[in-house]
């Protein structure tokens, strides 16, 4: 049957929480200190930086009790104190809660930033903000693990539910912290370093992606547990960053990225609207966006007086808007997703991109993709097997084996917009064809030739 995780968002609150509306009406409220404060006559706190702040700025100075407060997302998310165990049992008291009702498990979002050093230091001279720095500054703070194995103790060893946290930017060390059974931590974490490789239109180096996801597997081939995933909801779509959403190629790439996804040793992590292939919408104002990094990079392009026209080019592809549209159910006013106003408009291919079309159509992008889950389901070789990755240096395939026992698979991926051949052991690709998403695939004794994002899976005797 169906199982459902619960998103608990708890590094923050919003601040028309009552909870923040409590703590910023006096200094002396028992919710005072379920936030950060800095009281003004202290000075201006150090700098912080804040994802989605419009001047990049954590600290927001509140007039009412002539205060700061730390907001590491927007000024609206303020941040909750974790070293207030006050806070941390309301948490836990909430999963109970959600954990009796019969929910099946929990993703922790952004919890890596949960723990702070609250004395605030300054930072370093000639600091300068990236990935690296976000970790080292902002998240993996001192005490988070001290929080999740109380999590842990209170929450989930007492019901049969499972956790995953984001891990933006940690090392295979902090992941494996987090998610190694004898740290009686989290059962899963995720890692951004796979989906955070395209940052342009031109996608990144396939040798980086098998780099990535080599090395992840390999080191947790033997302790901890991994997430496979190429989209979320703070990305655009997957087709358009790691595949080709051109009429001619959208349907071969999906389900080219849609058999990576499902036949690698970890668990899926497949994003709503990418069975189908669904791409990129590409607002042609920033009126029709909602996306906060999408206006408040607007503004910063305004105020600088930088190229507009240019900056409105770039979120067609980049703005995470692109995987927030509404999903398409069938050609119905807006594809049958709501019968009000949605948030976001829906895309406009919607008429001939959509779920009804596709469940009619036996060689649809949605029903490929059930083959493919229903030959993962049903082989365990594509659950657990051991992956070893193929002719490592070849420039548009992707190729590796998963092996489980006396079962072995060979999976093939051609991740480019171009015929490839690729030459193995006659006796690798002999056996039968698990599944293709082109009607055949060329063979002349031990080579094959791909087409243009085809994805094969042999049974290897």
């Amino acid at each position: 049957g169906i199982k459902f995780v619960m998103d608990v968002v708890v590094n923050h609150s919003s601040d028309e929480h009552e909870w923040f509306k409590q703590s910023r009406s006096s200094r002396d409220n028992p919710y005072r200190n379920y936030y950060h404060w800095w009281p003004a006559e202290r000075g201006k706190p150090n700098y912080r930086w804040s994802y989605f702040d419009e001047n990049g700025d954590a600290w927001r100075y509140d007039s009412l009790t002539d205060a700061y407060y730390l907001h590491y997302f927007s000024r609206k998310q303020p941040d909750l104190n974790w070293e207030n165990p006050k806070v941390r049992q309301e948490v836990y008291d909430i999963m109970k809660f959600w954990a009796e009702k019969g929910v099946d498990g929990f993703r922790l979002d952004a919890f890596q930033f949960a723990s702070k050093d609250t004395t605030f230091p300054a930072l370093p001279e000639g600091y300068q903000h990236n990935i690296q720095n976000i970790i080292k500054y902002y998240g993996m703070g001192p005490h988070l693990h001290d929080y999740l194995k109380e999590m842990n103790q209170e929450v989930l060893s007492q019901y049969d539910v499972f956790a995953v946290s984001e891990g933006a930017g940690s090392t295979l060390q902090d992941a494996h912290d987090l998610v190694d059974a004898d740290r009686h931590e989290l059962q899963m974490a995720y890692h951004f370093e796979g989906v955070g490789l395209v940052h342009s239109p031109d996608g990144c180096k396939l040798s980086d992606l098998k780099d990535v996801f080599t090395r992840w597997d390999s080191s947790f081939a033997q302790d901890g547990w991994q997430s496979i995933f190429l989209a979320n909801h703070d990305n655009a779509r997957m087709v358009d960053r790691f595949g080709n959403s051109s009429p001619e190629f959208r349907e071969a790439s999906s389900k080219m990225l849609n058999t990576f996804i499902l036949s690698m040793r970890g668990t899926p992590y497949c994003y709503y609207g990418d069975e189908l292939g669904m791409e990129n919408i590409g607002f042609g104002r920033i009126e029709d966006y909602k996306d906060i990094a999408a206006i408040n990079g607007y503004k910063k392009v305004a105020h600088e007086g930088g190229g507009l026209e240019a900056y409105m080019q770039s979120l067609k592809f980049l703005s995470r808007d692109n995987g927030r549209t509404p999903m398409q159910w069938d050609g119905s006013a807006n594809a049958g997703f709501t019968s009000g106003k949605p948030w976001l408009a829906v895309n406009p291919d919607y008429p001939t991109l959509n779920v009804a079309k596709q469940e009619a159509n036996p060689n649809s992008c949605l029903n490929y993709f059930r083959k493919m889950v229903k030959l993962r389901k049903d082989n365990l070789v594509l659950v657990y097997g051991e992956y070893q990755i193929v002719q490592r240096e070849h420039p548009q395939i992707y190729a590796y084996t998963r092996k489980l026992d006396n079962e072995k698979m060979l999976v093939l991926l051609n991740f480019s917009s171009q015929d490839a051949t690729i030459t193995l052991p006659e006796s690798d690709t002999s056996g039968a064809v698990l599944i293709n998403n082109y009607e055949t695939v060329e063979k002349d004794g031990g080579t094959l030739s791909l087409k243009p994002y085809q994805a094969v899976i042999f049974s290897v005797q």
